[in-house]
């Protein structure tokens, strides 16, 4: 950056951080967090490269009272501290994380940030570089064409390398520091055109200044930006993949001098006229994260192009406005490109620790590889594939249970956790864990091949966190107040990174690593298994209930496959740090296989008749009589039986050794013709339980029986049909209904008046009353489009007997005595009545 009035103070960009040295025993990677350098340079080629790195890196106060109660100064001082405080704490742990890893070594293709980290210490071994010295016009100069010259011989063909060193002379008007003119000769630059071997009409710029101010290394300012250009030119440069245009990489020699050398680039070099936008790197501080707090003019697409490529966008409109204002006595080669070239482009800079900018402090070894990796490795895949294993690891333990769950349900096998919960877990908790273990073990010893474990355990701490705040988002942004949940899942995680980061750097995932790591997630992972406790709690007995129809085992294995996933989320990053993984999939997988044998085996029986904790199987036994009648009001049929419900996926197979005449010979069929299938359905469940049985019994005779008949048939001046009708019986009555072809139920005296049909198309009215009621009057309305020989409308009436001596039969009690003591059957007496009318 150029040179700075008085104190050449960065303080309004920058943000305080401790350096770090690169090598020592503390030496550590840090995560990243915000956009990457030359990532629209990237985007604009085509381009991107991956990296890998190598392995081995107070109750006293109250309120007074009086005319009024206040809050308390001193709890609202100490409130507003911590909330601050907190604030802060976050804000830091947000701008101390990088997300991209360090470098691999040797892999064509890839950005190798070790490399990068070579080029940046032969540089700043030379010494401060002002404009006009050796060290700066002959040392460095020649450093660089030395290296372009081994890039260049390393080129795949498919590019075209060209070099020119430009040493312009010139003179321009400035407005900085009050306004000035600056006149430069014979300054250098160092100009390399990358493009397809045919040529290019346009270009991107990608500009850096090699040049120092006086005494002071230069090592972020900006001798580090000229090796990640130096880098970034080798990775394009042996891509297998042509470029759309080319890319100008200018290593200008007097930036420090006022912006001289890109003045002379963009209003002399012959290349200038085919740069379309460009790319200025900078430092306002050592290292850490760029931020991008200067874009323009206009051309907005600029803008849009970084935030869609960049994986964590750091701009500040702020940070732009008030570096323009002139607030700040520094300016960079923006300007010039801005003002002379009318180009538009984006400044970006370091800006943590700028202590030591422009000073002799400003050495190699305070530039972490992590900020030389985040600066050029925009395009790196690492955080997506790491999101992409992570959903793929979910998914997958997701389809294992599922499979296991139906190949229970089909060997009739269901159900087998229903007294014993520990089953479900050790059965297809342990096969979900073994699952997401496996697949992120297979990423790390094939995929991530050289990549650091503390490295790998940050990132999938943030793809977990990322997962997160994505949930956070939607459940916020549908107004839901269940996002509170997510917001735990958010805030303490961050926390305890900030707490924890330092000393994983330092001493690795060691014990006490583990015990705050651990101890820092208390507070959501104590809530999580609250909420998954009142999961379990409420479903595992739903599901003892939930008809015939639903696959249990299925249901709960989901379930657990959720919970699992929610409980794995912040503790995938162990899988990366832990050396091995072997004896833990190794033990997962020999539980689940045992528990597999056993429930295969029949050895859990789903049942319990214990006092302490009885869990039995539910049944339903209605003896009942029914009767049908034809459209001339004839009984065309009548049959009595009792009609056996079993509440659960495993129907009566459990029930069949005990009671041998229920079997599958006295399944019950479905009258088609009748609504619900002609049977004495209390509630509209029939589309959860289409297994029942039908046992022959001797018809029913209650003491008071329920009459129902047609009150009047008139036909309204709408043309529609008026059924009017009365009932009368028990205290619970159905009635159902079925409209013909050609019919349809417009309209009755229930309700609002409009006719709801349940599942499957019929209607279905739940009448009950109290000790006394009288006659229950009510009509239907059917609109008859087309007249059918089997008439209009089928209606049935089933009388349930809850009460009294009516709810009783010989023949149900008999039944009801031989079911086993691990059953609940529930019985009563009930009749059917059908007509057409």
């Amino acid at each position: 950056m150029a040179m700075e009035w008085a104190s050449e103070s960065g303080a309004v960009r920058r943000h305080r951080i401790g350096g770090e040295r690169r090598d020592g025993p503390a030496a550590a990677q840090q995560p990243e967090r915000e956009a990457l350098a030359p990532e629209p340079l990237a985007d604009a080629c085509g381009g991107g490269a991956r990296t890998r790195k190598r392995s081995g890196e107070g109750s006293g106060g109250g309120a007074r009272r009086g005319t009024g109660t206040g809050l308390s100064e001193a709890r609202a001082a100490l409130g507003l501290a911590l909330y601050l405080l907190a604030l802060r704490a976050l804000v830091q742990l947000s701008l101390r994380q990088l997300v991209l890893r360090g470098a691999a070594v040797g892999h064509q293709g890839e950005f190798d940030a070790h490399q990068a980290r070579d080029y940046l210490e032969h540089i700043t071994s030379i010494g401060p570089r002002t404009t006009g010295s050796p060290e700066n016009e002959i040392l460095t100069v020649h450093y660089l064409l030395e290296q372009i010259k081994l890039i260049e011989a390393q080129s795949n063909s498919l590019h075209k390398i060209s070099v020119d060193v430009q040493r312009p002379t010139g003179s321009f008007s400035i407005d900085f520091l009050g306004g000035f003119t600056s006149y430069y000769d014979n300054i250098t630059n160092v100009v390399v055109k990358l493009e397809p071997r045919d040529g290019a009409q346009h270009a991107v710029l990608a500009n850096c200044h090699f040049d120092s101010v006086a005494n002071s290394p230069g090592a972020s300012d900006d001798a580090v930006s000229c090796s990640v250009m130096l880098e970034v030119l080798r990775v394009l440069s042996t891509s297998s993949e042509a470029l759309h245009h080319a890319v100008i990489f200018l290593f200008n020699g007097a930036e420090e001098n006022v912006l001289q050398a890109s003045h002379g680039f963009i209003t002399q070099h012959p290349w200038a006229s085919l740069v379309r936008a460009f790319i200025n790197l900078e430092a306002a501080g050592v290292g850490g994260k760029e931020l991008v707090f200067q874009t323009g003019p206009e051309n907005p697409w600029l803008v849009q192009a970084y935030v869609s490529a960049a994986k964590h966008p750091f701009a500040s409109v702020v940070a732009q406005e008030v570096f323009q204002s002139g607030i700040i006595p520094s300016d960079t080669d923006f300007r010039i490109y801005r003002d002379f070239g009318n180009i538009p482009g984006i400044d970006l800079a370091f800006i943590e620790n700028g202590y030591i900018y422009h000073t002799k402090y400003d050495t190699a070894d305070r530039i972490l590889t992590d900020s030389i990796q985040r600066a050029a490795a925009t395009y790196t895949k690492d955080f997506f594939c790491g999101l992409g294993i992570t959903l793929i690891s979910w998914f997958t333990s997701l389809v294992t249970v599922l499979i296991i769950a139906v190949f229970i349900s089909l060997i009739g096998q269901s159900l087998s956790w229903y007294n014993h919960f520990y089953v479900s877990v050790c059965l297809y908790g342990t096969a979900a864990v073994a699952k997401i273990i496996f697949i992120h073990t297979l990423a790390k010893r094939f995929y991530y091949v050289n990549a650091s474990g503390q490295y790998l355990g940050e990132v999938f701490f943030d793809v977990s966190l990322f997962v997160h705040c994505g949930f956070l988002t939607a459940l916020t942004y549908r107004g839901l107040c269940s996002a509170f949940i997510s917001a735990v899942w958010v805030a303490f995680p961050l926390l305890t990174k900030l707490c924890v980061q330092k000393d994983l750097k330092q001493h690795g995932a060691g014990g006490k690593y583990i015990a705050f790591y651990l101890l820092g997630m208390f507070i959501p992972y104590l809530y999580a298994l609250y909420l998954i406790w009142a999961v379990f709690e409420m479903f595992t007995p739903i599901l003892g209930r939930s008809g015939s129809e639903i696959p249990p085992d299925v249901v709960l294995a989901s379930i657990l496959a959720g919970c699992t996933i929610i409980l794995s989320s912040y503790f995938i990053n162990f899988i990366y740090l832990a050396k091995s993984t072997k004896r833990t999939m190794l033990s997962l997988t020999l539980v689940c296989t045992v528990t597999f044998l056993l429930v295969c085996s029949g050895t859990f029986f789903p049942y319990s008749s214990s006092s302490a904790s009885p869990k039995p199987k539910r049944v339903f036994l209605q003896h009942t009589t029914r009767t049908f009648h034809d459209l001339d009001g004839n009984v065309a049929k009548r049959d009595s039986g009792v009609w056996i419900n079993g509440f659960d996926y495993t129907g009566m197979s459990h029930i069949t050794p005990h009671i041998p005449e229920i079997n599958d010979t006295v399944r019950a069929d479905c009258e088609e013709n009748a609504p619900l299938c002609g049977f004495p359905w209390y509630l509209p469940v029939h589309f959860l339980i289409r297994k029942n049985w039908y046992l022959p019994a001797p018809e029913v005779s209650p003491r008071e029986p329920a009459h129902f008949r047609l009150v009047s048939k008139e036909q309204t001046p709408w043309d529609s049909i008026k059924l009017t009708f009365e009932a009368t019986g028990p205290s619970h009555m159905s009635f159902y209904v079925r409209t013909h072809k050609g019919a349809t139920l417009s309209q009755w005296s229930l309700g609002n008046g409009t006719p709801v049909t349940s599942k499957g198309g019929d209607y279905f009215v739940f009448y009950s009353h109290g000790l006394q009621a009288s006659t229950w009057h009510f009509w239907i309305e059917v609109q008859v489009l087309e007249e059918q020989p089997e008439g209009m409308v089928t209606v049935a009436i089933a009388a349930h007997y809850f009460s009294g001596e009516d709810k009783r039969s010989s023949q149900l009690d008999a039944l009801r005595e031989k079911f086993p003591d691990w059953t609940f059957p529930s019985a009563w007496v009930c009749t059917y009545n059908l007509f057409v009318f």
